[in-house]
Parts: structure tokens; C-alpha cells; sequence
């Protein structure tokens, strides 16, 4: 209870300028700007605190650069998830403000949904539909979990929907810049939505190039980007192809067997076409007991490293890439 009344310090200086009773506390609402895409409506900073039990270490699920997240029951019975911003990090308010600008602007169905956010001088928050199923990083690496080639797929094809919609959907295309499994979040369905907007890059109509001293997470950052901080739309093309690649062999990128000039892209590129089956993930190959299986898993990790060659001009894009997958779905239910 003490972090609860450390929170709430700020609502009650505010009751006290204000000369308000603390009984019409939940009347105070401290949302600096709503980005509501759902019927929730605004939800105070009291009503996150009592959701979450006043940011209680039980309820939290997952933690990031910027920050921490917690899962919150709303009095109506609603679950969400609560990104609470370390203000200790400078960084963090302008990875809140991007979050912010970028997250008001799109709209998808495989994009994380923001209910509203709350900001005042001690506590800034995003306010997220919360995904019951985790991370895809939790479901390959979890031994409580297991995704077949199928889900996999829809999963890997959901982002690639998503990165369409960013890259050529958009009004200003939008440059996720951190692309990975644990930024892939699952909702009660399977469905995947891409979240953690923190470093994203907004491309304006006069800007042909954009650069930037924040790198993502290693292994997954395209050449350009960690070698000279440029960015576009391709490096996240190249990320994903990474994160294709480590969703069916289910191997990291930085594992430990990837030293010298053997990397993750290299080991699947000598796999292919003939040895494929010798890369993927090991729980998976009793259920690939047909070549046609095989095949549809040698056209994705094709796509996968058609995404990561070196040239950024030479990577496949977005709407290629969704292409090709579904229609390899379409193959592999015919099995």
C-alpha cells in the first residue's frame, strides 16, 4: 500500500489546490488525451491504480526498456494491460509521446489496441486491450506451450498484414524500428497484434531520409540501421524476415551456436531447399509427413530471407511477403 499512496500523492495535491473533497476522487480524471478505439470511454488514474492493485509486482506481465506492464481488472470486469513509463529514464517520455503520436494515427486489426492513455508529472500510461495468450516469444519458449505450423503461419502472416498496413496503408507511412517475438502479442484467439511503439519513426512527405541514434534490440536490426542509425520502412522488412526465421526453427539469433560467420539468416540459407528439415524446429518436424509440407516450409523460409538480403532496395516488401504467405497457407490446409 505504500507504492499506492506514493501514486496517489499527486491526485490528492490536486484535491487540495482544487479544494475538493477526497470523496469525489474518482471524479478527477487525469487522461492528457484520449486515443479510445473501444467503448471503455476514459478511465481515471485512480481506476488504474485500483485495477492493478496499485501497480502490484503480482500483476505484472512484462517489462521493456521504457517501462513495466500490468494486467488490470477494471471495475466493469474488463481486463487490460496497464504500460506504466519509468520517468526515471529521460528517454521514457519521448517514447511515451511517440507511442502516443503514432498509436492516434492507425488503426488495424493486428496492431495492439489503445483504450486511452493517462499522463500527469509523476505517472504517464498507455492503456492497452489486454492479449490472454501473451507473447510469441512466451508460446516458442514456454514449455506450457506449443503452436503447430499452421498457427505459426497465421501468426507470421498477421504481422505481415500488420507491417503492410504501416508501411503502405498509412497517410505517413510508419517505421516500426523494434520488430520481434516479444513485441508480437496473442490475443484469446490466436490472432497477432504488433505492439511497443516506443521508437517508431513517422515518415513525413519532405523526409527521404531518417536516421536515428536508438537502436533496437541486436540480432534483429537490419545492416544500415546498427551500422549507421539509418531507417525505413525495410529495415523492418529485414527484421521480420529474422523473426520468421526464428519462429520456425526456434532459435534466437543471438543463440550460442551462431558464432563467426555462422548466423541464424546463413544456417537457414545453407538448409535450403534440399535440408530444410534439418533447421526447423524440432517439435515440429513429426507433423511435416508429407513433401508438400515441406515444401510450404522451404517457400517460407525463402520469404524469410528474401526480407533480410543486404540491399535494402533488394528486400521484398510488405505486400509481396503477404502474397506469397497466404497463399502457402492455402497449400499447406490443403494437406
Amino acid at each position: 500500500m505504500d507504492l499506492f499512496r506514493k501514486c496517489m500523492e499527486p491526485v490528492e495535491k490536486c484535491l487540495r489546490d482544487a479544494k475538493m473533497d477526497k470523496s469525489t476522487v474518482h471524479d478527477v480524471v487525469l487522461v492528457a488525451n484520449s486515443l479510445s478505439i473501444a467503448t471503455t470511454g476514459r478511465i481515471s488514474y485512480y481506476e488504474l491504480l485500483q485495477a492493478t492493485d496499485a501497480l502490484s509486482e503480482s500483476n505484472l506481465i512484462g517489462f521493456g526498456s521504457f517501462g513495466s506492464v500490468y494486467k488490470g481488472i477494471l471495475s466493469s470486469g474488463t481486463a487490460i494491460a496497464v504500460k506504466v513509463f519509468n520517468l526515471k529514464l529521460e528517454a521514457s517520455f519521448k517514447s511515451f509521446d511517440t507511442e502516443c503520436e503514432v498509436l492516434r494515427s492507425i488503426r488495424h486489426r493486428n496492431l495492439v489496441k489503445v483504450i486511452t492513455s493517462c499522463s500527469n508529472l509523476d505517472f504517464k500510461a498507455l492503456v492497452l486491450e489486454y492479449m490472454p495468450n501473451g507473447s510469441l516469444e512466451k508460446c516458442l519458449y514456454s514449455h506450457n506451450y506449443f503452436l503447430d505450423i499452421l498457427q505459426r503461419l497465421s501468426i507470421i502472416i498477421d504481422v505481415a498484414c500488420a507491417l503492410e498496413y504501416l508501411h503502405h496503408g498509412c497517410s505517413l507511412p510508419v517505421i516500426h524500428c523494434d520488430l520481434k517475438p516479444s513485441n508480437v502479442l496473442l490475443d484469446a484467439d490466436m490472432v497477432a497484434h504488433l505492439s511497443d511503439f516506443g521508437i517508431s519513426k513517422l515518415i513525413c512527405e519532405d523526409e527521404s531520409d531518417l536516421y536515428t541514434k536508438t537502436l533496437a534490440t541486436t540480432g534483429y536490426i537490419a545492416p544500415e540501421y546498427g551500422l549507421y542509425g539509418f531507417v525505413s520502412t525495410k529495415c523492418d522488412v529485414y527484421s521480420y524476415g529474422i523473426m520468421v526465421m526464428e519462429t520456425f526453427t526456434r532459435r534466437k539469433p543471438n543463440d550460442e551456436m551462431f558464432e563467426g560467420d555462422l548466423s541464424l539468416k546463413q544456417w537457414v540459407s545453407n538448409s535450403l531447399p534440399e535440408a530444410v528439415i534439418n533447421v526447423v524446429d524440432a517439435n515440429l518436424v513429426a507433423p511435416i509427413d508429407n513433401y508438400l509440407k515441406l515444401d510450404c516450409v522451404a517457400t517460407i523460409m525463402k520469404v524469410a530471407l528474401d526480407c533480410c538480403v543486404k540491399s535494402p532496395a533488394r528486400r521484398t516488401n510488405m505486400k509481396d511477403v503477404v502474397g506469397i504467405l497466404q497463399k502457402t497457407r492455402i497449400q499447406l490446409l490443403a494437406c
